[in-house]
């Protein structure tokens, strides 16, 4: 469509013509989606729609930093759970502890975290307990 619309042609009837020669030179067959309804026709219009289309078709997710936090939180008690030693729990535990520390002296962007740093020695004992109860 790089043919300019003549002067004293009315735009719809010059677009009109450029749609039926386009279709009649096959370049709308097999585009993808074709005889399917609009995704997302029946769902409300948000701003954002662009971005939450991209990130669901790429599969992404986004979660604000202060709820990153608790979940990288929580993932690093269940590694320390799972820890082979206890230099290991006590690494896992340290290494979080910085970050919750920094995100206390310095709030993240989103809602409160209200994380406190772990008791990295009561962990220790813990662990050491729950390992010798396995055996």
């Amino acid at each position: 469509m790089t043919e300019r619309k003549p002067p004293g042609v009315s735009f719809e009837s010059w677009a009109d013509r450029q749609i039926r020669e386009a279709e009649e030179r096959g370049e709308f067959a097999d585009l993808p989606g074709a005889g399917k309804p609009l995704p997302g026709l029946d769902k409300p219009y948000t701003e954002q729609w662009w971005v939450e289309r991209k990130m669901r078709d790429e599969n992404l997710s986004y979660l604000p930093p202060s709820l990153a936090l608790r979940k990288e939180a929580q993932e690093a008690r269940d590694r320390a759970a799972k820890a082979r030693s206890e230099a290991e729990v006590h690494s896992i535990l340290t290494e979080i502890n910085a970050k919750i520390d920094e995100a206390i002296r310095h709030p993240l962007e989103g809602p409160p975290h209200r994380l406190v740093p772990f008791d990295v020695e009561s962990a220790v004992r813990q662990w050491r307990s729950a390992r010798r109860e396995r055996g």
